[in-house]
């Protein structure tokens, strides 16, 4: 009666949960730079601020980063096994990569975010406002490949990466400059 194609619904349901996961991994170091600027504020005020972030941090990483992650994986095999043909395509070859890149940004950013939660502060705001964009230029890259389907351009992919990557940079010092002189 229907022609129901369930790899759609599978990639559907991949898309929606790496939505979420990027949601997650993008909101993280935002909520780092606020962490490092209430540590910076008077005791009084940091003693209710880093709290509260540090609550909304724990929130965010446990119910929605690390399970949607979990199930964009969960999803993303599922395609894999529905259409194993895929892995002999050099796109998906290059784009697993930056999803390897993207494993490596989660597990530093836990690490991260293990040392706010233990009240460790080692890094600067601005730091964590150049973090944040590494979810940022790997989101780019997986889109793309996944979207064009060609890696045959990945030169020309590269150099818009780092010129998405340099924009970022010019972007977050002028905030920064902007930020500082009306101080």
């Amino acid at each position: 009666m229907f022609d129901v194609d369930y790899y759609e619904y599978i990639k559907a349901l991949h898309l929606i949960f790496v939505i979420t996961y990027f949601a997650g991994l993008f909101y993280i170091p935002r909520l780092m730079v606020y962490l490092v600027e209430a540590n910076q504020r008077p005791e009084n005020e940091a003693n209710i601020l880093i709290p509260q972030l540090q609550l909304m941090m724990r929130r965010l990483w446990k119910i929605i980063t690390v399970p949607s992650a979990i199930l964009g994986i969960i999803f993303a095999l599922w395609m894999l096994g529905i259409k194993p043909f895929l892995l002999t395509k050099s796109w998906m070859l290059i784009k697993l990569i930056f999803v390897g890149l993207l494993v490596a940004y989660h597990i530093k950013t836990y690490l991260l975010y293990k040392e706010f939660l233990r009240g460790t502060f080692r890094h600067s705001a601005t730091f964590f406002r150049f973090w944040n964009e590494g979810a940022t230029l790997i989101l780019f890259a997986v889109v793309f490949l996944a979207i064009l389907k060609n890696s045959a351009h990945w030169l020309f992919g590269l150099f818009g990466l780092v010129g998405l990557a340099l924009l970022l940079v010019l972007g977050i010092r002028l905030y920064k400059r902007l930020r500082t002189t009306k101080q």
